[in-house]
């Protein structure tokens, strides 16, 4: 069972950009869809944006022009780049093909203040 490491969080000002980073411990070129979550205090758990490996993509409307998310299937890894940050954005931030079946990472933190 592939299991996710998250990385490339850390704080920003309003506006500003980061890219996250999400490296697999197997192989993900058979796996079809993997997505990044994310998850403020208090807040439910939210998909803010999924890849299929035809490439195909789809993003929350919070996110949508602003987001980007790509996959790297010969490096097994995932990234999300976040551009023109807002408050709201700032949350721990998973990766995850399976959330029924695969186990959380420890995530990566998003700050966003001024």
């Amino acid at each position: 069972q592939v299991q996710f490491v998250e990385s490339g969080g850390g704080l920003v000002q309003p506006g500003e950009s980061l890219t996250l980073s999400c490296q697999a411990s197997g192989n993900i070129f058979n796996i079809y869809a993997l997505a990044w979550y994310r998850q403020a205090p208090g807040n439910q758990l939210e998909r803010v944006a999924v890849v299929t490996n035809g490439g195909t993509t789809n993003y929350a409307d919070s996110v949508k022009g602003r987001f980007t998310i790509s996959r790297a299937d010969a490096k097994n890894t995932v990234y999300l780049q976040m551009n023109s940050l807002e408050s709201h954005d700032a949350a721990v931030y998973y990766c995850n093909d399976n959330p029924a079946a695969t186990p959380w990472g420890q995530g990566t933190q998003v700050t966003v203040s001024s």
